[in-house]
């Protein structure tokens, strides 16, 4: 029987039959370095004989994450250098991110964030805080969006999220409002017709990004959950992180893909995975990643296709770092013939 609560531990996941017991205090020193939870939801996906399952790999702590890497940061894409007053980073002019609370509902083992979550991460605003956070914001008439993340934003209770909107409501230069969240595949049952009216900014133009890596999380109660926020009238659109062993592979991204689309989720980023301590293993090469991209055009319909992303380490900004088709006077098509572009032209 899968688990009926969120697991927050190894000796957790030890007796739920997900981890052996001899990896346990290994593994509990991973989790003393980096917070451990996996909703039931997820844990009901994962198969403990399989090494390579994909869903164990995102959730369930490794050995390998104590081994740091050259070049991985505890900030990888440079938040805190962005941050001019708590919970809010301001990386590109017209929008920003507010981050409520640093709680999570499941901790990822890849998450670029991961000294900055849980229990020993950074704390949900306090009143005083988020009220310095919106006065940021109100004070700043070049923000245009308003990126609430976290952690993920939607752990608070639908009153929180409610005051959030209509807070958001009163600034009249912000035109929108989007979440980031895991919680529809990870805990469905949490997006219930209180939650979906809550996420509702008067005014405002609303949008609720889902990250989910694997076709398996979309499962039919995730699907549901998403079908809710959507027949609310809330665009839905997806990120997803490239991931060595859990979707690096064309067919494996592509499933995904579609199964965003069959959602009706749009397809957005497919982030190159960040250098976050003690997560090499999880990590693939740009070249990789391009490669996907190019085996994924042409064969997977427009619709499911994500751009892929690159955050530039330091806080230098996100950067599309897709395959190049067209070099000079030739243009490559997806089955790799060269053309000439304009047309009449010598290849």
């Amino acid at each position: 029987m899968p688990p009926a609560h969120t697991l927050r531990s190894a000796a957790a996941l030890a007796d739920a039959g997900l981890i052996a017991p001899e990896r346990l205090p290994a593994l509990e020193r991973v989790a003393a370095q980096y917070a451990v939870a996996i909703t039931a939801d997820m844990a009901a996906l994962i198969e403990p004989a399989n090494e390579a399952d994909p869903i164990a790999r995102q959730f369930l702590p490794q050995v390998a994450e104590l081994i740091s890497t050259p070049g991985e940061d505890p900030d990888p894409i440079g938040d805190l250098t962005h941050s001019p007053v708590g919970g809010i980073v301001h990386r590109y002019p017209d929008r920003v991110l507010l981050k409520p609370t640093h709680t999570c509902a499941v901790y990822c083992r890849f998450c670029f964030r991961r000294e900055m979550v849980g229990p020993e991460g950074l704390k949900t605003l306090s009143p005083d805080e988020l009220d310095a956070a919106f006065a940021y914001v109100a004070a700043h008439p070049e923000i245009w969006e308003v990126i609430i993340t976290g952690g993920d934003p939607l752990v608070l209770s639908p009153r929180r999220i409610r005051d959030l909107g209509e807070r958001l409501a009163k600034i009249d230069h912000v035109k929108v409002v989007r979440f980031h969240t895991r919680i529809p595949a990870v805990d469905p049952a949490a997006i219930t017709a209180e939650m979906v009216e809550a996420l509702k900014a008067s005014g405002k133009a609303v949008y609720v990004a889902l990250h989910a890596n694997h076709a398996r999380e979309l499962t039919p109660a995730a699907r549901a959950a998403c079908g809710r926020i959507v027949d609310a009238g809330i665009p839905m659109v997806s990120q997803t992180v490239l991931l060595a062993g859990i979707n690096d592979d064309a067919d494996t991204l592509a499933a995904l893909m579609r199964a965003f689309v069959e959602t009706r989720i749009k397809p957005y980023y497919l982030h190159h995975h960040d250098h976050a301590p003690g997560t090499s293993h999880l990590r693939t090469g740009l070249a990789e990643g391009q490669a996907l991209m190019r085996a994924m055009r042409g064969a997977v319909s427009g619709l499911a296709q994500p751009t892929y992303i690159l955050d530039i380490p330091g806080g230098h900004g996100k950067v599309p770092v897709g395959p190049v088709y067209l070099d000079g006077p030739v243009v490559e098509d997806p089955q790799g013939g060269i053309h000439a572009y304009p047309p009449g032209k010598a290849v």
